[in-house]
């Protein structure tokens, strides 16, 4: 009987814990109230899975599921959900590119990939504002995590 396996190469994954998830949602949700717009905010990991979601006060219901798509969308492929938006358009190869996965694919302005050393560990999402508001408060959560890392490390 095998018990172990000596020479098996594994792959390493970088994923963000509940503390990280914690981290960004304060972060964008300082930024939420600094901007006077209750927000859904949602973190996903490396695959678009839900790590952690806040419905601040106020949040608009339907963006509960939009902030998860955006969050999806930005760790599941990797990109910027405004990114698809400017490319989403009638006559682009990517055009149509929101009806992939049941809808899934988020093209509207405030999902972000979330990066450590390069690598995309994970996914924020935000919804509630105007796609700019949003985003804006995504790039608070992922600088104040940012912030938070090179804390630990210092």
């Amino acid at each position: 009987m095998v018990t172990s396996l000596e020479s098996t190469v594994m792959l390493t994954i970088k994923r963000l814990d509940q503390a990280d998830a914690q981290i960004l949602i304060q972060g964008a949700r300082e930024k939420a109230n600094e901007i006077g717009i209750p927000m859904c905010i949602a973190i996903t990991d490396e695959s678009g899975n839900l790590v952690a979601f806040e419905r601040m006060d106020g949040g608009k219901v339907t963006s509960i599921t939009i902030a998860q798509d955006k969050s999806f969308t930005a760790s599941a492929a990797r990109k910027a959900t405004h990114e698809y938006n400017q490319v989403c358009v009638p006559g682009s190869l990517v055009f149509g590119i929101h009806t992939a996965l049941g809808g899934r694919l988020s093209v509207v302005g405030g999902g972000l990939p979330i990066q450590v050393d390069g690598v995309v560990v994970g996914g924020i999402g935000l919804s509630s504002g105007t796609p700019q508001q949003d985003m804006t408060c995504a790039q608070a959560g992922i600088d104040y995590f940012i912030q938070s890392q090179k804390l630990v490390a210092a």
